[in-house]
């Protein structure tokens, strides 16, 4: 038995080597496909399952015609067709997301890897992804992702894991670590890209959250005093009544003992007025500033999605 077992293993094996000598026979890499393997620190094992796929960086229609925009859960831009028949990435050009094409790249060649897993190293490998996602992941972003795969797409759960973990978090349990290794010679160099161009969102992300607070505060000011001066203006004018009616009767005294404090009061409210002027100045000012970086971050989904952008 043990003799047949392991010729049954050799026979598969090279029947795969055959399919990938088969998919290689004279197949060569242009420049940007072997520099997008090189930043990535793809080893010879994971960029012989890069080149497999014939890997394509496409645009506009092209891409979309191979992939569904917005099916990852990620700010990743591409897919993997099971069974090695293709590789294909957007060819996003925005310098602000350099970086987002290489993650994606090795991202989709995990999912290459994850598939050619044996059944035994598949459980023991979705053993560790699941463990670290339970009791060592971090990262709120992260857990916001897998968790949406959680719901949409339950069975490709650690497949995306797989590719997740090991392009976008930085620090992985050392059996992680030691497992990937054979698929990066410096797996931070992915990282450190999937980071850069994903603080270029989340930046923008935390200016608005901040910004918004910033106006709720200011506007819960504004409010209080428009209150504060419809209420004084009303009373200054039951006083200018009040006034006036000294003045006709001819009580100078009395006209005089209160004319002070209406004078004061007056003085008080073209102050607060002013106030409020200000603060809605600067409001508006705050509103122009959000808004610029609301826009920002509309433009980088745009160079993500290759959809034009409606005013």
């Amino acid at each position: 038995m043990l003799i047949t077992a392991g010729i049954a293993v050799a026979i598969v094996w090279n029947a795969q080597s055959l399919i990938d000598w088969w998919r290689l026979r004279g197949y060569t890499p242009d420049a940007s496909i072997v520099m997008l393997a090189t930043d990535t620190k793809m080893t010879d094992v994971s960029r012989h399952l890069f080149y497999v796929n014939h890997p394509q960086t496409l645009s506009g229609s092209a891409f979309s015609s191979r992939c569904s925009i917005g099916a990852e859960k990620t700010v990743i831009l591409g897919c993997y067709e099971s069974g090695d028949n293709g590789i294909y990435l957007y060819n996003v050009t925005d310098q602000r997301l350099r970086g987002v094409v290489e993650t994606t790249a090795a991202h989709e060649m995990l999912h290459a890897a994850y598939n050619r897993l044996s059944t035994a190293e598949k459980a023991r490998i979705d053993t560790l992804l699941n463990n670290f996602y339970m009791t060592g992941l971090k990262d709120d972003r992260v857990k916001q992702t897998i968790d949406a795969y959680r719901q949409s797409e339950p069975s490709e759960l650690p497949n995306e894991m797989h590719s997740i973990f090991a392009t976008e978090v930085a620090v992985l349990p050392p059996e992680l670590e030691s497992y990937y290794k054979q698929y990066f010679s410096n797996r931070q160099a992915v990282v450190a890209m999937a980071q850069q161009y994903q603080a270029e969102f989340t930046s923008r992300r935390d200016k608005t959250t901040a910004y918004d607070m910033q106006l709720s505060d200011l506007k819960k000011t504004i409010d209080t005093n428009q209150a504060k001066a419809t209420a004084d203006r009303r009373s200054i004018e039951s006083q200018s009544s009040q006034l006036q009616t000294l003045r006709r009767s001819g009580n100078d005294t009395a006209y005089n003992q209160l004319v002070n404090t209406y004078n004061a009061r007056v003085d008080t409210y073209n102050t607060l007025l002013g106030t409020i002027r200000d603060e809605i100045s600067q409001y508006n000012q705050i509103v122009g500033q959000r808004n610029a970086v609301a826009l920002e971050e509309r433009d980088l989904t745009q160079a993500l999605s290759g959809d034009p952008v409606t005013q």
